[in-house]
Formats: structure tokens, C-alpha cells, sequence
């Protein structure tokens, strides 16, 4: 179905005149004023989720790709772009990320870091709008919730892969007495990077490193985090090294700096606690960061067939 660009509010009404003296049949266009403006519309969901598996075009955004969620806030810009502290930072809006215009049916954005954006705003359904970036031919779509009903769980456990990557170690801190024997018993740190094919990691053999930078990483490899059916909260971890085999865990989060990895082979249950957390983007002091994360697609990357009436 053919979707009609956003007037705000946003209703067409043609009303059809049919004359009481003749057969003649005219029709007035007439467009009544939009019911609410951008703003108001922005402002009618707290949070909107950026759901990046349904992005149209072979563009990047790079702030939304990175997010989670974003917010409009008076003409300040707020987005969760971390997992660590989701649902608790800022709120539950995240961080100010930059500030933001909305007029007609178009939304300009000023970027902290990226600087200077604008898009096409269209209205999909009640809940649910796109972002056409004209630039580069890109449609995100945002699904609008308030703070009170958003599934915070979901989209963390849903999003586990980059919450592993908010830390730039992962400090072994316990080992279960319970549990054979075996190699991974020696390893003592592990690193899972963002960037490149989004699936890398490295692990250390060695011992109370209190800098994470200082760290010597033995050994390399991929790993894939995946689903247990039937358990939200519970998922498998696998280690693929590039010198060696795989080592296979039961993967589960204690807190936002805390990870529980059954070993299954060896009954070993181990807990791992991030060290020097990578916050995405600037503090709203204008703390400097780590470069950016971005959001991969799971899903197939289609061409976008919407054309701007600006360019």
C-alpha cells in the first residue's frame, strides 16, 4: 500500500460536491489545516526505537545506526547507544546527543559528532515513522513507546553481541570449585571487538592487569552469540580460535558489569567482570569516547524506492 507522506497530523479529506439542480459532479480540494505539527507528533512517543533490520536503501546514518533509541526533548536529541545503563541512564532517554529542528514534514538534526543531518519525515502508522535522508537515499523506521511500556529486557537480551563489546575487557573474577579441569581454566581475560566483522575477540593469560591497554592477548579467534529456545535470559557463547578448537559456554548477565559462562564441557562455571567501559558518543560534560559501534542488518539490504519532493 502506497504510503502518503506525513502532513502532520496528517488526514487528506477531498469532499465530494454532488449539485441538487444538476448531474454535474465537481470536487473541491480543499485541505483542511493538519490536525498536529512534527513536533507535536515527535513529542507524542517518549522513546522511539530504531528497528535497523527494516532500514531501506544502502545508506548509513551513522547516529542511527548506532542507536537503540532516540529521543526528541525540547529541541535536544537523546539516545540510548549503550546497553550498559539501558533503561537507567539519562532516564531511560540516554544521553543528549546533539539538538534538532522539526518544521513542515521535515526534521533537521546537528549531530555532535556527525554534524549536520536532515530527513524527510513520514507518518507509517500510529506508532511507527520513517526517516528518509534524502543525501544518501536511506530509510530508517522508528517505532514509537512510552518509558513505562517499553521492553528494556528484550532489547538488551536481543542486543547481548554489542553488550559484550561495551567493555574493552573482561576480567575473570571467579571459578566455581565444581567442574573439571581444563584449558580455558587458564584464561583470564577476554575482549570482544566492535568493528570489522563484528564477530572478533581475543583472550589473556594474564594476571591482575589493572589497565586494560597493557593487556598481551595470547590467542584469537570468533566468536557468535545465539538464543536458547524458550529462555529469554540464557543464551550459548562460542569461542572459535584460530590456533585451536572451540570452547562452548551457557552465557547469562548478573548486571550491567557482570557475565556468567557455564563451561559445558567441563562443568566449570566462571564469572567475568568488564573492565574500562567504552561509552558511545560524548558525556553531556564532553568526555571524549571510544570510536563508535554500528548496529549490524540481519536481514538483506533492499534498494529504496522513495524520492524526495526537495531535491
Amino acid at each position: 500500500m502506497k504510503t502518503l507522506k506525513l502532513l502532520l497530523g496528517f488526514a487528506l479529506i477531498a469532499t465530494l460536491f454532488t449539485s441538487c439542480y444538476t448531474d454535474e459532479v465537481y470536487i473541491d480540494n480543499y485541505n483542511p489545516e493538519p490536525s498536529i505539527s512534527l513536533n507535536q507528533l515527535l513529542n507524542s512517543y517518549e522513546l522511539w526505537y530504531v528497528d535497523i533490520n527494516e532500514t531501506i536503501g544502502y545508506g548509513e546514518t551513522p547516529f542511527l545506526q548506532m542507536a537503540f533509541t532516540i529521543s526528541f526533548r525540547n529541541g535536544t536529541l537523546f539516545a540510548n547507544n549503550n546497553l550498559v545503563g539501558f533503561g537507567s541512564q539519562g532516564n531511560g532517554f540516554g544521553i543528549p546527543v546533539g539538538n534538532y529542528d522539526a518544521y513542515d514534514t521535515i526534521l533537521d538534526v546537528n549531530h555532535v559528532i556527525d554534524g549536520f543531518e536532515t530527513f524527510d519525515v513520514y507518518q507509517i502508522n500510529t506508532n511507527t515513522i520513517e526517516l528518509y535522508n534524502p543525501y544518501n537515499n536511506t530509510s530508517y523506521f522508528l517505532k514509537g513507546y512510552q518509558r513505562a511500556n517499553f521492553d528494556y529486557d528484550y532489547i538488551f537480551y536481543d542486543n547481548i553481541h554489542y553488550f559484550l563489546q561495551e567493555y574493552e575487557a573482561w576480567e575473570k573474577t571467579y571459578t566455581s570449585a565444581a567442574g573439571d579441569i581444563n584449558e580455558f581454566d587458564n584464561e583470564n581475560y577476554l575482549q570482544f571487538l566492535a568493528g570489522g566483522n563484528d564477530s572478533e575477540f581475543r583472550s589473556s593469560q594474564d594476571v591482575g592487569i589493572n589497565n586494560p591497554d597493557n593487556i598481551y592477548w595470547d590467542y584469537t579467534g570468533v566468536y557468535g552469540v545465539n538464543n536458547i529456545p524458550g529462555n529469554m535470559y540464557l543464551k550459548t557463547l562460542s569461542l572459535n580460535y584460530d590456533s585451536y578448537g572451540s570452547e562452548f559456554f551457557e552465557l547469562s548477565v548478573v548486571n550491567d558489569a557482570l557475565v556468567r559462562l557455564f563451561h559445558t564441557s567441563s562443568g566449570t562455571t566462571y564469572e567475568f567482570s568488564g573492565r574500562g567501559y567504552i561509552q558511545y558518543l560524548k558525556t553531556a560534560e564532553g568526555k571524549k569516547t571510544k570510536a563508535p559501534k554500528m548496529r549490524k542488518f540481519k536481514s538483506e539490504r533492499k534498494e529504496n524506492t522513495r524520492e524526495s519532493s526537495r531535491i
